[in-house]
């Protein structure tokens, strides 16, 4: 057995499930994208009244203008080079079992290695979020009325609970091939794969951590949820900072302001 197989045995059945934290996933999340529409003299100011007060249609309308745009503002940021590697709090490092083999490893003179891995795995999630803008904006423009009014008056992540539900099933599909081919090209991938399937079976290692592109594909669908959700409150906090006077005038309403 050579120094790369008995480490990477090693690293393989000591792999817990993970879990991460992510902080300060996108500061002034709203701020981007969209024009400022002027408010008619007759309108009713950003926030007087409350959401039974509102329109449907203006609820349905300020509602998918949010929720595009901040769904398209999410993959702007991470689908671009270094937009997970380039981000300490984004960047998706290898899993925590890992960390022990990891040093090992470095100190048998493969840390290149271990560095190549984690590059190839942030470079993939980075080749894979720009899948994602189709389906989320397929998902609002789908988006019913009762949606939308569960959203609106829902908890400060209710949005981006939304997306997940409609749309983490297929992107976990189409994210799993493009993170294979990105990481296939690390040597270290395949020996993960190789001993980590094999942990798997035996109850020793998480399923989501069977292979590099289960667990790349996961983490990034977790960041890419995180970000959106940051975005989301941001709003939810400070309406005023919306960007159009509907949706001052939708989240307005909610937060009272």
């Amino acid at each position: 057995m050579n120094k790369l197989t008995a480490a990477i045995t090693a690293l393989a059945f000591s792999i817990p499930a993970h879990a991460f934290d992510l902080e300060g996933a996108l500061k002034g999340a709203m701020e981007k994208g969209g024009t400022s529409q002027p408010a008619s003299a007759s309108a009713p100011a950003a926030g007087s009244g409350s959401v039974d007060q509102l329109k449907p249609a203006e609820i349905n309308s300020g509602l998918k203008e949010a929720l595009t745009r901040g769904s398209e503002a999410a993959v702007a940021q991470l689908g671009k080079q270094d937009g997970f590697f380039g981000n300490e709090a984004l960047r998706i490092p290898l899993p925590s079992g890992l960390k022990k083999a990891e040093k090992a490893m470095r100190m048998m003179g493969m840390g290149n290695q271990a560095d190549e891995l984690v590059l190839s795995m942030n470079r993939a999630a980075e080749a894979a979020v720009p899948e994602a803008k189709t389906l989320l904006v397929k998902s609002v423009r789908e988006m019913s009325l009762q949606d939308a009014k569960g959203i609106l008056t829902g908890g400060d992540t209710a949005a981006t609970d939304f997306f997940r539900r409609k749309t983490e099933t297929e992107l976990t599909k189409r994210f799993g091939p493009i993170v294979k081919k990105t990481t296939d090209r690390a040597g270290l991938a395949q020996q993960y794969n190789k001993y980590a399937g094999t942990a798997a079976q035996f109850g020793a290692l998480d399923k989501n951590q069977a292979t590099v592109e289960q667990y790349v594909t996961q983490q990034t669908l977790d960041r890419l949820y995180k970000v959106i959700g940051e975005q989301e409150r941001a709003l939810r906090a400070n309406p005023m900072q919306a960007g159009s006077t509907l949706l001052q005038k939708v989240f307005g309403a909610v937060s009272g302001r």
